[in-house]
């Protein structure tokens, strides 16, 4: 699968099933049968063994899992009341469209128009109460027998490609990551690899948190999308990191400080092997890092990220250099182990 067809399925967090199946197709069919199984976390792990002996055991892992909504109820006029699985920013939803059910009926989330607000209307971000998804229904009741309650809606965004070597997509966080997963499913290591495609990350870190505990690997390297804050709106100190500048390495989240050794042999690799790369320079987010740090005894650990503009929208954007790069320097990483 490339990145186009990886970001184009649907797979909110706790609803990963199609997503996960097309993978492992493709790891069955590049690792055997044998080295490809499914935790009760719906987590999919993928084994690699390694040639050499005495080489420490190294996980990779992406989520697999998006930001997405989740139906409520609905109003009497037909309209489906939901709130947002993951950090969805209401300020990014109004007027979008989106695909809810299992039939992935075409809907758009709306919001009372400018013309019929207060003036209070307009200096208010609107909240989740007052925002809904219309899907044409008539009344309540063909809304609910169209999308239940628990009925799951994701953006109905294409993939785009423009500008130079800029991409435009939904859920380019992670399926940037799960791409350079498969990517590296074909190749050989020293040591002993497992490739974790995980769940739930959006709502709490929580598929990452068995398969830790299950693989208690030595060292982790997490792979991610993280927000870009590179508008030009603020001191180059408080961008965070940049499109188009290379993978950001970090050194510190608000839920890992990283292993020390570990940053700056990523960033000695980076340097020697010529793979653009930067420093994270904010401590922003939480990632599936976290777990595996913690787990057991413990793992080193470390995140190296693809920076998105617009993350957690319908309309995320990267730079397809630094998904270039995030590959290039997890396989120099483990290479060189």
């Amino acid at each position: 699968m490339d990145l186009k067809q990886l970001c184009e399925i649907h797979a909110p967090s706790g609803n990963e099933k199609e997503l996960r199946r097309l993978l492992a197709e493709e790891a069955r069919a590049a690792l055997g049968e044998e080295n490809v199984r499914t935790d009760r976390m719906g987590n999919l792990l993928c084994s690699i063994r390694g040639q050499e002996a005495g080489k420490p055991h190294v996980c990779v892992s992406a989520h697999m899992d998006e930001v997405g909504f989740i139906v409520m109820g609905a109003t009497e006029e037909g309209l489906l009341r939901f709130r947002p699985v993951g950090g969805i920013d209401p300020r990014v939803i109004v007027s979008k469209r989106v695909l809810v059910g299992e039939k992935r009926l075409p809907g758009v989330i709306g919001a009372i128009a400018i013309h019929l607000q207060t003036r209070e209307d307009m200096d208010r971000v609107p909240d989740y109460d007052h925002l809904y998804i219309d899907i044409g229904a008539k009344n309540k009741q063909e809304a609910l027998e169209q999308c239940p309650p628990a009925s799951v809606a994701c953006f109905d965004a294409p993939y785009t490609l423009f500008g130079d070597g800029f991409v435009c997509a939904k859920a380019l966080d992670d399926r940037v990551g799960c791409y350079n997963l498969l990517r590296l499913m074909r190749e050989s290591y020293p040591g002993d690899v497992t490739l974790a495609f995980v769940t739930r990350e959006e709502v709490g870190l929580r598929g990452s948190a068995g398969a830790a505990y299950a693989l208690q690997p030595e060292i982790t390297v997490n792979l991610e999308g993280t927000a870009a804050n590179d508008l030009g709106c603020g001191e180059t100190q408080t961008q965070v990191c940049a499109a188009g500048a290379g993978v950001a390495v970090s050194f510190m989240d608000n839920s890992s400080i990283y292993q020390r050794r570990l940053y700056q042999k990523m960033m000695r690799l980076a340097d020697r092997n010529a793979i653009a790369h930067q420093v994270k320079r904010g401590v922003t987010a939480v990632n599936d890092a976290a777990n595996y740090q913690r787990a057991a005894g413990g793992a080193r650990a470390i995140t190296l990220s693809v920076p998105c503009r617009y993350i957690h929208s319908g309309a995320s954007v990267c730079c397809l250099n630094d998904v270039e790069a995030q590959y290039a320097l997890t396989r120099a990483f483990l290479q060189n182990v």
